[in-house]
């Protein structure tokens, strides 16, 4: 009982550290923030942080790995119901959902990309999970056409979220689920249909 009750102080403090380090984000820059700064913000002393974390890039890898783990398991879950046919939107509103259910979250770690690569791990995770989608779709497309796809369409999603994050998310979520779906099938259609 007793090893219990320390697991669940442990992931109260982790989740608590996190959470500071998100708020924090919306206010200045990651370069910005130290140790203390988490830690004052949360109400922790400074030995509880390092008894989790060596750093505060540490925590930030931490944080960036929750939230693409959130994803992937996200579409992990609904792959089997993915029948993309003519739309990709099975494939993104899962996505598009998590970043809304999470916005805070999501927006400080595009914000602060410049302290990791954050960007660039989301657009693994798009390319390696979007891969099967359109190969399914485009089976006999050679594979150079569809590396190039794949890199426009990730880093395209990126920056569409990016944008809507920068705009307030005033765009209404199926506005940007259209305009994803438009963008993946125009440049899928133009660059893998046979003529």
């Amino acid at each position: 009982m007793l090893k219990e009750s320390g697991d669940r102080r442990a992931k109260r403090s982790r989740r608590l550290l996190k959470q500071g380090l998100t708020e924090l984000l919306r206010e200045k820059k990651f370069s910005e923030i130290s140790v203390r700064d988490i830690t004052d913000r949360m109400d922790l002393n400074r030995g509880t942080f390092y008894l989790h974390y060596t750093d505060t890039y540490e925590l930030l890898q931490s944080v960036e790995e929750d939230v693409l783990q959130n994803v992937q398991e996200l579409i992990d879950e609904h792959w089997n119901e993915l029948n993309i046919g003519d739309t990709f939107r099975p494939f993104f509103e899962p996505i598009l959902d998590y970043v809304v259910e999470h916005r805070e979250e999501c927006a400080s770690l595009f914000v602060n990309n410049a302290s990791s690569d954050f960007t660039g791990r989301v657009h693994k995770l798009l390319f390696e999970n979007g891969s099967g989608l359109i190969r399914s779709r485009y089976p006999d497309a050679p594979e150079e056409q569809m590396g190039c796809l794949l890199d426009y369409a990730a880093f395209g999603l990126i920056g569409l979220l990016k944008h809507w994050f920068d705009t307030n998310m005033t765009m209404p979520k199926e506005q940007l689920l259209d305009a994803a779906d438009k963008l993946v099938n125009g440049a899928a259609q133009a660059l893998l249909q046979k003529e």
